[in-house]
């Protein structure tokens, strides 16, 4: 190259050539100033200056979307780091002690994982009176729950066939069911306003469908007929009052379902009204009983597998006497977690909280004895002491407080645990794709992996969210918002935290933050 030709002013010898190729790359776009050996360092310089121009905006942006109408007047904490290195990358008050809501089941998810495995299985034993006689059949069948939470009426179906393949034909006498593994203590004390909701399912060593069942009514063939109404699972125990009418099509709709105790049974009352334009639809309530209910499922199997039960259901003790027949093992941990995250399920939430309990004790679960070691193994995880005080392992309770912090810790050392690692963060809702996010962040589709949480007034977010950086920057942010005292309605609060999470996986740093 002519040294004499100094079109820019100075020397352009190769080194400084190949950095001008690079700064180029980088920056996109160079002035010709630039390319001289001075210039390449200017343009590295104007590239920082474009970064943390873009990083200041990114942050205005994520300030904007939570100081939305949605979140007026309320209060709001959230923190958001880099997963590879814990750097903060926003925070807002991460200290500050929140209502969590279902955020709460990260920290419950995180100790159960820790405490059982991934691969634990819960056992419900099924003993006899008596030993089974020539024919197959057992005087009384009883059934001792193991606190499995998610037992479904598939699975007492193969539970039935299991026991007709381990021998038994008939039930001469009672189907006793021994849910003595828990106290009694169905729903947290400090939760109020329990309702006949599903969200509300009662807790026991003893389940089936999640203590809950579906109530699905359509308009009858006219104006002033019955409405139709189908209970699923059919179970005897389930005994249906229909005093629902169909209304005229521009009636307004007027339908009520409800659960009540009865002696023995469970009354499932269906009152008001249908319009006769309405679709058909499911609602879901849940049971005052769940032992009892359960065994009525079993009962409902055994006899569609053709094992008839003579007599009634009731409740019992396991005595030393009785005869081992079967042992039914669940779904492995990592499906119990997975149903209980990706669908905010509460009732597995504090079977799990009671099963820690009788892992501690020895004894009967309870949340005395099972919150306690849900703490501790948070605290061993790294969980700062001061950033959680639960009462309860679902985040129904408004008694329970946790930082965003503490959230943000509990998530990153989810996905450091060996372990479990895979199945923590597999457990959580996909942005637009399924659980409690199916219907929810569509601006993050795929980019981002949350738990949601809601309560009257209280809503929150806490996850992981995927970045693909405009300027550059590649890696993942764990992040917790919860947001107390929301006054413009749930989904306005939603719909901010969404947004929230959105712009977080688009991603923009200062370039001194860059990898």
């Amino acid at each position: 190259m002519n040294q004499a030709y100094r079109p820019f002013g100075a020397r352009l010898d190769l080194a400084s050539l190949v950095a001008c190729v690079f700064a180029f790359a980088s920056v996109l776009f160079l002035s010709a100033g630039a390319c001289t050996a001075a210039g390449v360092g200017a343009g590295v310089a104007a590239g920082a200056v474009d970064s943390d121009a873009n990083h200041r905006r990114w942050l205005q942006r994520l300030d904007r979307a939570l100081e939305t109408d949605g979140l007026r007047g309320a209060r709001v904490a959230a923190l958001a780091v880099r997963a590879s290195d814990g750097s903060v990358v926003y925070q807002r008050e991460p200290d500050r002690m929140m209502i969590p809501a279902s955020n709460a089941k990260v920290l419950t998810a995180l100790a159960s994982l820790d405490a059982f495995g991934p691969t634990h299985r819960f056992e419900t034993r099924i003993l006899t009176s008596a030993p089974l006689d020539a024919g197959g059949v057992a005087r009384d069948l009883i059934v001792v729950g193991g606190g499995d939470p998610a037992l479904t009426s598939e699975d007492y179906w193969r539970m039935a066939a299991e026991l007709r393949e381990a021998g038994l034909s008939e039930v001469a006498g009672n189907l006793v069911v021994d849910d003595g593994l828990f106290d009694r203590v169905r729903w947290h004390p400090s939760v109020k306003g329990v309702s006949s909701r599903a969200y509300h399912a009662p807790v026991g060593a003893l389940n089936a469908n999640y203590g809950s069942f579906a109530v699905t009514v359509q308009p009858g063939a006219a104006k002033g007929a019955p409405v139709a109404v189908r209970l699923t699972p059919p179970v005897d125990y389930l005994q249906l009052s229909n005093q629902g009418t169909t209304l005229a099509a521009k009636k307004r709709r007027t339908l009520v379902v409800d659960r009540a105790a009865g002696r023995g049974h469970e009354v499932v009352s269906v009152r008001g009204g249908v319009r006769t334009r309405d679709k058909r639809r499911a609602y879901y309530r849940s049971v005052l009983e769940p032992d009892l209910y359960a065994g009525h499922v079993l009962k409902m199997q055994l006899a569609a597998v053709g094992i008839p039960v003579t007599g009634r259901v009731v409740r019992g003790r396991v005595s030393e006497a009785a005869e081992p027949l079967h042992e039914f093992e669940g779904r492995p941990m990592l499906e119990v977690v997975q149903l209980f995250m990706k669908y905010s399920n509460n009732g597995i939430a504090e079977a799990l909280v009671k099963n820690m309990g009788v892992m501690v004790s020895g004894g009967v679960g309870s949340w005395a004895s099972g919150m306690p070691e849900l703490r501790r193994r948070l605290l061993a995880l790294g969980v700062p002491a001061a950033g959680f005080d639960l009462v309860d392992g679902s985040g129904l309770s408004y008694d329970n407080r946790v930082s965003p912090r503490a959230l943000v810790v509990a998530l990153r050392a989810g996905r450091k645990a060996f372990r479990f690692a895979p199945e923590f963060e597999a457990s959580l809702p996909i942005a637009a794709r399924d659980g409690t996010l199916e219907e929810r962040a569509e601006e993050a589709r795929d980019r981002v992996r949350a738990k949601t949480g809601l309560l009257n007034n209280v809503t929150g977010l806490s996850g992981f969210a995927q970045v693909g950086g405009m300027d550059g920057w590649h890696d993942d942010v764990v992040f917790s918002v919860l947001v107390n005292g929301t006054r413009e309605g749930d989904e306005a609060a939603m719909d901010a935290l969404d947004r929230f999470a959105a712009i977080l996986a688009e991603g923009s740093v200062p370039a001194s933050a860059k990898k």
